[in-house]
C-alpha cells in the first residue's frame, strides 16, 4: 500500500536580503521620495550638489597646485582635522539633518547589535557629506603621496579617513541622540548660527595669519600634534611614507584603525543602551528635593538673590535665559562676539582698549525688548503691574538680573583686552567708558521696550520678528543705539579732553566717572519708561502676543 503524504511540503523561499542591502535600499528610497514631496526640496537637493561638486572639483585643483610644496604636508593634514571636527560637532547643531538614520526608531526591532552598526554604516556613506569628504580625503593624500610606498599607504588612508569620519558622527549623535531629540537639543540647533559666525572670525584671522611672511612656520607645530589624531594621522601616514619614514606611517595608520574601531565599539554600546535602557517617559519624576530660599526660590538662585518682588522677577529673567531657546541662543552669541572681536583685533596687532567697548554694546542689546521676550507668557507679568511703582520695580530687576552677568563679563573682557595689548595704563579708561556705554544701552532698551515692543516668533529658529513688526524691532535697536551713542558723548569728550591736554595722569578718573554716570543713565531710562510702561500695558499686550 502506497503512503499517503500527511502534509504538503512547503515551497522553497527566496534567499533572505542581508541586512546591509535593505538599510542601503531603504536610505536610497526615502531620499528618492523626499525629493518627489516638493520641487523646491528637489532644487534645493539639486543646488547643493552643484555647489558641493564645484567645491570639491575647488580643493582638488587646490591640492594638485601645492603638490611638492614644502608646506602642503601640515596643509593637508589640518584641514583633514577640520573636516573631522566637523563631522564631530555636526550631529550636535544639525540633530534632524538625518532623521532616516536615527537609531530610536529601531528600538522595536529585533535586530543584533553588530549587523546593525554595520548596515548603518554602509548606509550612512550614501549621501553628498561623504562622497565630499572622500573627495577632500583623496585630495589631501594626493598632495602629499611621491613614491610607490605612500601611493599603497594613500590607498588605505583615503576611505580610512572617510569611514572613520561618518563612524565619529554617528557614534556622537548614537551616544547623544536622547539630548538632541529633546528640548535641549533644539536649544543647540538654534546656536548653530553662532558656531558659523565664530567659524568665520575663526577663518579669518587663520588667513590672516598665514598671509604674513613665516605664517606657516606658526601652524607647523600644529599640524605635528593633529598629524598623530586620527583620522588625519591617516593623511600623515602617506605624508611619512613619502619621506621613507615607513615605520611612522605605519604606526600612524594602526593607530587611524585603532580609532575606527574604538568608536564602533562605542557606537555599538550607546545602541545597546539606547534599546535596553529606560527613558524619562517609563521613569517616574524624581521628588522635589531642592531646598527653598527667599519667598519661595529654588536652588542656588533663590538662596543668593534678594527678596521680595527683586529676586522673583531676576530669577525668572535668569532662568529664561537658560532655557528658552531664544534667549539663550541671545546671550549666548552677544557673550561670544563680545569677547572674540576685541581679542582678535588685539591679537592681529590692529586693537585697542577701547574694543572692548564692543561687548558692552553686543551685551547692552539684550535689555532692548524686554517685554518681547516673554512672548504671550507677558500677560501674566502685566497681572501684577498696575502703577508705575510696579512697572519701575519689575524692569529694574530685569535690569540688575542683567548686570549681574554683563558687569563681571565687561571687566573680564577689559582685562583681557588690555592683557593681550600690554596696555594697562589705559585699563581704568577702557572700563570707564565700557561701564558708561553699558548704562546708556540698558537706559535706552529700558525706554525702547517700553514704547516699541514687538513679538518674538516661537515657531521658528531663524526668525526673531513677526511680519509686520520689523519697523518696530529697526526703530527700537537702531534707535536706542544713536541715543546710547549721543548719551555717551560727555564721558567720550571727557577722556578725549584729557589726552589732548596732556592730562594722562588723571585718565584714571574716566573709570569712577564712567561708573557713576552708568549708574545715573540706567536709573533716569528706568524712571522714564516705567509711567509709560504703566499707561501702555494694552498696547505692549498685544503687540507682543502676535507671535
Amino acid at each position: 500500500m502506497s503512503a499517503v503524504p500527511s502534509a504538503t511540503a512547503p515551497a522553497p523561499s527566496s534567499a533572505v536580503p542581508s541586512l546591509t542591502s535593505v538599510f542601503v535600499r531603504l536610505k536610497l528610497s526615502l531620499l528618492r521620495n523626499g525629493l518627489r514631496q516638493s520641487g523646491g526640496r528637489t532644487a534645493a537637493y539639486v543646488v547643493s550638489v552643484v555647489f558641493g561638486v564645484l567645491f570639491a572639483a575647488g580643493t582638488l585643483l587646490a591640492f594638485v597646485l601645492v603638490r611638492g610644496h614644502e608646506n602642503a604636508g601640515p596643509v593637508a593634514i589640518l584641514l583633514t582635522g577640520v573636516v573631522a571636527l566637523s563631522w564631530a560637532v555636526m550631529p550636535l547643531f544639525v540633530p534632524s539633518g538625518d532623521e532616516t538614520l536615527d537609531p530610536s526608531r529601531l528600538v522595536m526591532l529585533p535586530l543584533l547589535p553588530r549587523p546593525l552598526i554595520r548596515a548603518l554604516l554602509v548606509a550612512s556613506l550614501v549621501g553628498i557629506g561623504p562622497v565630499l569628504t572622500l573627495l577632500l580625503a583623496f585630495g589631501a593624500a594626493l598632495s602629499v603621496a611621491h613614491g610607490a610606498a605612500a601611493t599603497v599607504v594613500a590607498v588605505l588612508a583615503v576611505p580610512l579617513v572617510a569611514v572613520t569620519c561618518v563612524a565619529l558622527s554617528r557614534a556622537v549623535a548614537a551616544a547623544n541622540i536622547r539630548l538632541l531629540t529633546s528640548r535641549k537639543g533644539r536649544d543647540l540647533a538654534l546656536l548653530s548660527g553662532l558656531v558659523i559666525a565664530v567659524g568665520i572670525q575663526v577663518v579669518n584671522f587663520a588667513a590672516q595669519r598665514l598671509s604674513e611672511p613665516g605664517g606657516m612656520d606658526a601652524v607647523a607645530p600644529a599640524a605635528t600634534v593633529v598629524g598623530w589624531l586620527p583620522p588625519a594621522a591617516a593623511i600623515g601616514a602617506v605624508d611619512a611614507a613619502s619621506d621613507g619614514d615607513l615605520v611612522a606611517a605605519a604606526a600612524r595608520l594602526l593607530l587611524t584603525a585603532a580609532a575606527l574601531a574604538g568608536l564602533l565599539y562605542w557606537w555599538e554600546r550607546s545602541l545597546v543602551r539606547l534599546m535596553v535602557e529606560p527613558d524619562g517617559s517609563t521613569i517616574g519624576a524624581a521628588p522635589d528635593t531642592g531646598s527653598r530660599g527667599k519667598d519661595g526660590g529654588t536652588g542656588f538662585l533663590g538662596r543668593v538673590l534678594p527678596a521680595g518682588r527683586t529676586g522673583t522677577v531676576m530669577e525668572r529673567s535668569l532662568r529664561y535665559v537658560w532655557r528658552d531657546p531664544k534667549t539663550k541662543a541671545a546671550w549666548v552669541t552677544s557673550l561670544a562676539i563680545g569677547l572674540i572681536v576685541p581679542l582678535f583685533n588685539a591679537l592681529q596687532g590692529a586693537g585697542s582698549i577701547y574694543w572692548a567697548c564692543f561687548a558692552s554694546g553686543m551685551l547692552g542689546m539684550l535689555m532692548y525688548n524686554q517685554f518681547g521676550q516673554d512672548t504671550s507668557a507677558f500677560w501674566m507679568v502685566a497681572q501684577t503691574i498696575s502703577t508705575p511703582a510696579d512697572a519701575y520695580a519689575e524692569l529694574r530687576a530685569r535690569a540688575l538680573a542683567l548686570l549681574a552677568v554683563t558687569l563681571p563679563f565687561t571687566v573680564l573682557v577689559t582685562v583681557l583686552t588690555a592683557a593681550f595689548l600690554g596696555d594697562w595704563e589705559r585699563l581704568p579708561e577702557g572700563l570707564g567708558l565700557a561701564f558708561g556705554l553699558l548704562g546708556a544701552m540698558l537706559a535706552t532698551g529700558a525706554v525702547a521696550s517700553a514704547l516699541f515692543p514687538y513679538s518674538i516668533p516661537q515657531d521658528s529658529g531663524y526668525k526673531n520678528v513677526v511680519p509686520g513688526q520689523a519697523g518696530l524691532a529697526w526703530i527700537s535697536i537702531f534707535g536706542g543705539m544713536l541715543v546710547a551713542a549721543v548719551l555717551c558723548a560727555p564721558l567720550i569728550g571727557a577722556a578725549v579732553s584729557l589726552h589732548l591736554a596732556g592730562h594722562h595722569s588723571f585718565l584714571w578718573l574716566v573709570l569712577p566717572a564712567g561708573a557713576l554716570y552708568g549708574a545715573l543713565l540706567v536709573w533716569a531710562g528706568l524712571r522714564l519708561a516705567a509711567p509709560r510702561t504703566a499707561s501702555r500695558l494694552p498696547e505692549i499686550l498685544a503687540a507682543v502676543s502676535k507671535g
